[in-house]
C-alpha cells in the first residue's frame, strides 16, 4: 500500500510541476534562465521542510502520509536532474555566468525554503 501511495503522490508531484514550472517559465518570457525549475525546486524545499518539521517535531503524520506528500508529492514535483542538465547546458553554452547563478539560486535558496518551511510550521504549531 505504501508504494501504492507513493506512486500516486509521484504522479500528482508530476503533473504539478509540468503545469506549474512551464506556467512560469512561459511567465519569464524569453529568459535564458531556468526560472521554472528553480520555481518547483524552491516551493519543494519549502514543502519538504514544513512537512518534516510537523513530522519530526509533532508527530503530525502517519509514515504512509508522509511517504505519500514526501516522497511522492514533492519527489514528483521537484527535479534536481533538470536543474543539472540546465546547468550543464549553460556551461556547454559558454553561459558561466548563468551557470553559476543558477547553482547559487538553487543550492542556496533551496536550502534557505528548507529551513524556512521548518521555521513556518515551528511558528505555527510549535
Amino acid at each position: 500500500m505504501q508504494l501504492l501511495l507513493i506512486g500516486l503522490g509521484g504522479f500528482v508531484g508530476t503533473i504539478l510541476r509540468h503545469i506549474l514550472g512551464g506556467m512560469v517559465q512561459s511567465g519569464a518570457g524569453h529568459s535564458a534562465f531556468p526560472w521554472g525549475t528553480l520555481t518547483v525546486n524552491l516551493l519543494g524545499c519549502f514543502g519538504i521542510g514544513l512537512i518534516a518539521e510537523l513530522s519530526e517535531a509533532r508527530g503530525f503524520l502517519r509514515p504512509e502520509m508522509r511517504g505519500f506528500l514526501m516522497v511522492g508529492i514533492l519527489g514528483g514535483f521537484t527535479t534536481f536532474s533538470a536543474f543539472a542538465s540546465e546547468t550543464v547546458s549553460a556551461v556547454r553554452d559558454a553561459a558561466m555566468g548563468l551557470a553559476l547563478l543558477n547553482i547559487v539560486a538553487s543550492v542556496g535558496l533551496g536550502l534557505v525554503a528548507v529551513l524556512g518551511g521548518r521555521m513556518v510550521a515551528h511558528a505555527i504549531w510549535g
